[in-house]
């Protein structure tokens, strides 16, 4: 159960935009919060993003959004290393990648990673 104030905020401001992907945000424990390109599938291509904090999300048959896991990805890790956390990912529940795009360095995107985990299960 997600703890108070950490929650997905849905961005109502881009309804009825043509986007390459839905955007949505998710406010942290720290209040922060944090917008995302919605990946409505675990696709293989998005765990290649540099300067990316993935979040893998399972969507409730109600709309609601529960963080699975979030990582950065390791520019030295292998893409067959980061293919297992997406398949480890979809046996955990994940139906959905969020991807944060904004963080500027290795620090703030570990900062983020910190802030979103406190919501995965």
């Amino acid at each position: 159960m997600p703890r108070a104030g950490v929650r997905e905020e849905r961005l109502r401001s881009t309804a009825g935009l043509r986007l390459a992907s839905p955007m949505s945000s998710w406010r942290g424990v720290s209040g922060r919060r944090y917008v995302v390109g919605v990946h409505p599938s675990l696709v293989p291509a998005v765990v290649d993003m540099a300067g990316a904090v993935l979040i893998a999300v399972r969507r409730g048959g109600d709309g609601t959004a529960s963080v699975v896991d979030v990582t950065v990805p390791d520019p030295a890790a292998t893409r067959r290393s980061r293919l297992r956390w997406l398949a480890l990912m979809r046996t955990r529940g994940a139906t959905e990648l969020h991807v944060h795009l904004l963080a500027e360095d290795d620090a703030e995107r570990d900062a983020v990673r910190r802030d979103l985990s406190s919501m995965a299960e």
